[in-house]
Formats: C-alpha cells, structure tokens, sequence
C-alpha cells in the first residue's frame, strides 16, 4: 500500500524536488560568492554597535552589492505554501476521481488508505521544508552575521518555522479538499488561505506571541547594544513620564531651535526630559518565538489533516 500511495505521490514529489534542483543551482554560486564577500572584506570585525567609516563603508558595499539577490531570497517564503499546495493535491484527485473507491474495494480498508495517502504527503513536506530550510540558511549566512536572524525575511525561512508553513498548506488544502472534491478550487483555496495567514501572523500575531520589552535612551547618543540584531517593533520620542511626544522638527518646548540641527535638537530635547523609546523582541528571543509560531501553524495542520481523514473516512462514498 505505501509503494501505491509513493507512485500517485511521485509526480508532484519530483515536481517539488524539481523546485528545490533549480533553487540549488541558483543559491548555490552566489552563495559562494557573498561569503567569499564577507570574508574577503573582512567584515566579521565590523559586528559591534559602534564601528568605524571604513566599516560603514564596507557594509554599505556589501549590502547594496548583494540586495537584489536578498530582496528575491525573501519571496522564496511562499514555497512552502506551494510545497503544502502541491503535495496535497494527489490526495484530492483521487477523492475528485473516484479513484479512492477501487482501491476500497482491494480488501484495502479506508483508515489504512487514507493513513498511508497522508503520511507519504507529510513525509515529503518535512523533506522537503528541511532541504528549503537548509538551503536558505547556508545562502544567508553572511547577513544573518551583520543583522541577524529577527527581520521578517530572515526568520521566516529559517529554525523550524517552514515545516509548521508547509504542514498548514498541506493540511488546509487536504480539508478543503476532502469537502470540496474539486482539486483546482481546493488548491487555489489553500493556497489564499495559506497567504493570508502568513500575512496575518507576520503583520499583527507574532509581535503578540511574547510580550515585547521596552528600551529608552538619551536623543543622539546612539542605540543600545540590546537593539543590535533585535527586531524593533516600533520606535518613539517619549517625555520623563513615558508618554508618547509630540514629533518636534524645528521646535522643542514650543520654541524655535536656532540653527535646527541635530546636535542642538538633541540638547533641548535631553533638557526637558524627552528620550527616544524602542518596543522590540531581543535576539534571544528567536527560538522562543520560532517555537511557539511552528507549534501554531503545525497543530493547526494536525486538526485540519484529522478533519480531512475524518471526513473521508465518513462521507466519502
């Protein structure tokens, strides 16, 4: 039963190896070259809070030779809603088919069917999420060590978080599916669903999922080392008591600052007790986080892939 059930899985598990080949052959060479970069231009010295111009320089080089290739690394978040998507859609077209019901009639039952059409399919998925995972993580190397692992391009491709993405693809897609017994429908379905709620827990949940702390410091004196690699939430000017600031550009306490630079907007603001305040999620924070939003996306995927066993097992006639 499980060689049946890997050869109706075979062509869209090829496809998806197919995708991870071309993603081989286009990461792999500038990957080599963007850490043959960084080392060459030595900028693992330019890693504290406070570094030099030939470092700011040297970084600035950096990133704008290789951002390009970063900004395109980043859409490569949906593919594991395209992996979930694409290693789902056997199971529906055989409920579309008809398929399902010869093989109940093999002295196959229905619970060993549907276990063993599921299982191949999250097989594959966990295959497939960590060769993306290890992939992307070896390409991004060089700038998780200048900005590290808390931007949302960033985190999103590495940890454990993309097998949760594509276990809840593959899931949704598997229960609408099972329902609907129209495959083109249900992929296109799981797939919205799927970006939606990437959407949803990348602008608002994930900043909730811990409580964010809160840092203030000095206007003009420069960032605490506690930001360095953390995700800033939000940041803003607050007065002695914590609360929100008007946005002074020329003004401070109501009077024109002669001169309006910096410096002297800076020492007007410190003498009437105004600071600049971050809310943010430090560094450390990353495999807390990583844990609880992978447990979400992945027990989601669970309830979903039960539904769908469930509902086939009792209505699928």
């Amino acid at each position: 039963m499980t060689w049946v059930a890997w050869r109706r899985q075979r062509t869209e598990t090829l496809i998806a190896a197919g995708i991870v080949a071309v993603l081989v052959l286009a990461l792999v060479p500038t990957g080599v070259e963007m850490a043959s970069a960084y080392h060459h231009d030595g900028l693992s010295g330019c890693l504290g809070v406070n570094t030099s111009l030939s470092c700011s320089t040297e970084l600035q080089s950096f990133t704008s030779r290789f951002d390009h290739l970063n900004s395109f690394v980043s859409w490569l978040t949906l593919i594991p809603g395209l992996f979930g998507v694409l290693l789902a859609a056997p199971f529906v077209l055989e409920l579309e088919n008809g398929t399902h019901r010869l093989a109940w009639t093999q002295s196959i039952t229905r619970g060993r069917w549907i276990a063993h059409k599921l299982a191949v399919a999250v097989g594959a998925a966990i295959v497939a999420s960590l060769v993306l995972t290890l992939l992307v993580t070896w390409w991004r190397t060089p700038y998780v060590h200048l900005q590290g692992r808390m931007t949302t391009s960033t985190y999103d491709s590495e940890g454990i978080v993309v097998f949760g993405y594509t276990l809840f693809a593959l899931g949704l897609v598997a229960a609408v599916g099972a329902v609907w017994r129209r495959a083109v429908p249900a992929l296109v379905t799981g797939f919205v669903g799927y970006f939606a709620a990437r959407i949803f827990v990348d602008t608002w949940l994930r900043q909730r999922l811990l409580t964010p702390l809160r840092i203030s410091w000095p206007f003009g004196s420069g960032e605490p080392a506690v930001l360095q690699h953390a995700w800033g939430i939000s940041q803003q000017l607050v007065d002695a008591s914590g609360k929100p600031a008007p946005p002074p550009i020329l003004t401070c306490g109501g009077h024109v600052i002669a001169g309006s630079g910096k410096q002297a907007l800076g020492k007007c603001l410190t003498a009437h007790g105004v600071r600049l305040q971050a809310i943010y999620e430090p560094a450390s924070r990353f495999w807390p986080l990583q844990g609880i939003e992978t447990g979400l996306f992945a027990g989601t995927a669970l309830v979903l892939l039960l539904f769908a066993a469930w509902w086939t097992h009792e209505r699928a006639a």
